[in-house]
């Protein structure tokens, strides 16, 4: 089971265009499944629709949802289509390097991007504005069944394991191979998986299992009970990351008032605490350094100026500076209020602290600043980013803090000493550099299992 398999060969096996679950009991637990949502939706519809009623982009996204405002008919120039899937930001990002490789490589694929969320859609929108952008709806069969109707693809493709039990088994019924790419499974879902496994999602109904490592394809094979669906290809989001020192653009660097003469911190992905943490940990350890913060969520942007500025530490918002005559002051914190910034932010940086690790949140994605050349701190939970946070450590490139006066410490430390930042940004650069490949290795096993190149 390893990345050599992604090959084509003889023993390859087909992929899966029927329905592998067929019968009455079958039919009995997704109709069961079907009630449960529909039940859901009708006890929710007091607060889901009155919420859309105040808000517009909310309102935009249960119609989507609902499958409504979706395109009809045949893909253009009766091309094949392929629709891959990313849940939000994140996922949406690591396609990058695929999308590019399918582009490159099979110019008679139309590709469309799918997501679940506001930030995904907007993110994929701007990752790619001349493709087709949708939301997978919610997994009821009639509207997963009209969703399929209106796409029409050829495949589908399911970033990292957002799999749907209706999603799967439609999909199958209309002769669609579905592939779980960049593959990974959590230790807590796999045990849950693990209980359900006879019932739903029904994991052999995946044509191909693309594993980030031999741990997550073992925890893949025993799901599906069987090896000859999985091959081990990497991390897609390594291929996405550009490696060296990132270029931010001129506003950016205006209104963060960046220079030689300061230190810049930036806080990255940071979640509920981390913000008043960062900002003690700042003046305990270079209060004379530019504190960036970037929120996970920019909605919770009100209640962290108001956390802040209780602490004596009033924030400008980075809309506001670029909107406004307000001058940029540096003592200040800035906080990042807008989608989609956070590599350009990353690129500001001397020293990078990755959020959603200081508190039992599971770690957010340590990889990005570590690939742009930045030294990087975290928190001790990274149970989400586990084999992303012990590469960088084994490499050197970062360091896990256990608190806000451990990060305070850290900050001191390094501040002091710009030949250690230097030796762990190339580091990060180094290891980064050395996983990359994912995208090549993802695209042929899915050319041998669920699409043929012409010709082959």
């Amino acid at each position: 089971m390893s990345a050599n398999a992604a090959g084509g060969s003889a023993a390859v096996p087909p992929p899966i265009v029927v329905d592998p679950n067929p019968g009455l009991v079958r039919s009995a637990i997704h109709l069961a499944y079907d009630v449960l949502w529909l039940v859901a939706i009708v006890l929710a519809s007091p607060w889901w629709g009155g919420r859309s009623i105040i808000d517009r982009d909310f309102r935009r996204n249960v119609a989507r949802r609902l499958t409504f405002g979706l395109p009809a008919g045949a893909p253009r120039g009766g091309r094949r289509r392929i629709l891959i899937h990313g849940v939000s930001v994140g996922e949406v990002k690591a396609t990058a390097g695929l999308v590019d490789a399918l582009r490159a490589d099979h110019a008679e694929l139309e590709i469309v991007i799918c997501t679940s969320t506001n930030t995904g859609e907007e993110l994929a929108r701007k990752l790619y504005p001349d493709l087709l952008v949708v939301r997978l709806p919610v997994d009821v069969s009639f509207l997963v069944a009209r969703f399929l109707r209106r796409i029409r693809p050829d495949c589908a493709v399911l970033v990292e394991l957002e799999i749907w039990p209706n999603l799967l088994r439609q999909a199958n019924r209309r002769g669609i191979p579905v592939a779980v790419v960049n593959g990974r499974i959590t230790n807590s879902s796999f045990g849950r998986y693990l209980v359900f496994r006879s019932a739903l999602p029904q994991f052999n109904r995946i044509s191909l299992f693309c594993a980030q490592s031999e741990q997550y394809a073992l925890r893949f094979a025993e799901l599906a009970h069987s090896s000859h669906r999985i091959v081990v290809t990497g991390n897609l989001k390594y291929d996405g990351f550009a490696t060296g020192p990132a270029d931010p653009a001129d506003d950016l660097r205006r209104v963060a008032v960046v220079g030689a003469e300061r230190l810049v911190i930036v806080a990255g992905s940071t979640h509920e605490k981390e913000e008043r943490w960062v900002v003690g940990a700042w003046r305990a350890g270079a209060p004379g350094a530019r504190l960036i913060i970037v929120p996970r969520h920019p909605v919770r942007t009100r209640d962290i100026v108001r956390e802040l500025t209780a602490l004596g530490a009033p924030p400008q918002l980075l809309t506001t500076l670029r909107e406004t005559s307000e001058a940029p002051d540096p003592d200040r914190p800035l906080i990042i209020d807008t989608i989609g910034e956070l590599e350009q932010v990353y690129g500001l940086a001397d020293l990078v602290f990755v959020g959603g690790s200081l508190v039992p949140h599971g770690g957010q994605n340590v990889l990005e600043p570590a690939a742009l050349g930045r030294p990087v701190l975290h928190g001790p939970h990274m149970q989400n980013f586990r084999e992303e946070a012990a590469l960088l450590a084994e490499a050197g490139a970062s360091r896990c803090v256990e608190n806000e006066r451990e990060l305070a410490d850290a900050i001191r430390a390094l501040a002091a000493r710009p030949e250690e930042r230097e030796t762990m940004a190339r580091a990060g650069v180094a290891a980064v550099t050395a996983h990359k490949g994912a995208s090549a290795l993802t695209l042929r096993a899915l050319e041998a299992r669920c699409f043929a190149r012409p010709g082959a």
